[in-house]
């Protein structure tokens, strides 16, 4: 393969396919929870043989990560109207009102990549094993594991954020519908810098997280942030 005849080897670019949330309770704290969390890359680089040109390779980095959050407490068996003929109702059977945990994750950065002997790694239980299907099918060849002479170390910078979510009742106030009262004009922007133009718009925080706050109308009620 291209990495068993490798030189030298240059980072390229990381691409998070996957990620397996499980979670657990903790036994000796009660309304806490441990969460594993798995995530699966698909990571390329580029191959220096010799004088030739580089060649691109593509492979499969996998990271676990374990938390223990609070949850809190729930026993309460949940059921729902959604038929199902001919046996009981199993689709929410097992499931209760204990909390999910939801990972929010970007695309990682590529800190460093390393071309290593297998002779000169470190024992650990870096070996990969049982891949799910549909990890394996986001690559154009099989994987390849073990037996090779070199393999390629990388460090990757992981953003994510890590929850536990419950459902719950919560009492809110409802407004009738908005209807836009005002007209955007479509004027042309000149020669002005498009970039220069991006600089000045805020960054979308709404977008990411809900707006906390409400603003105040002309008849002195309160309506949703953000209504025309």
């Amino acid at each position: 393969s291209a990495i068993e005849r490798a030189i030298s080897i240059k980072p390229g670019t990381a691409e998070l396919l996957y990620v397996y949330i499980d979670v657990e309770p903790v036994g000796f704290n009660r309304g806490f929870y441990t969460v594993d969390v798995r995530y699966f890359y698909r990571v390329t680089a580029d191959a220096f043989v010799g004088a030739a040109r580089p060649v691109e390779i593509c492979g499969l980095c996998v990271f676990d990560k374990r938390v223990i959050l609070f949850g809190s407490e729930g026993n309460a068996k949940i059921f729902s109207s959604e038929a199902c003929f001919g046996s009981l109702d199993e689709q929410n059977m097992r499931k209760s009102n204990l909390p999910t945990a939801v990972v929010e994750a970007v695309d990682p950065i590529v800190l460093s990549m390393k071309l290593v002997d297998v002779c000169e790694c470190r024992p650990c239980d870096c070996e990969l094993t049982e891949i799910p299907p549909c990890i394996c099918s986001c690559f154009g060849s099989d994987l390849c594991f073990g037996g090779e002479n070199k393999r390629v170390y990388v460090t990757l910078g992981q953003f994510s954020i890590i929850r536990l979510e419950r459902e719950t009742q919560l009492l809110m106030p409802a407004y009738d519908y908005c209807m836009p009262e005002k007209e955007c004009a479509c004027g042309s922007c000149g020669e002005e810098d498009p970039c220069e133009i991006f600089r000045h718009v805020k960054f979308p925080v709404d977008e990411f997280f809900p707006p906390n706050s409400l603003s105040r109308g002309d008849d002195g009620q309160d309506l949703p942030h953000g209504c025309c």
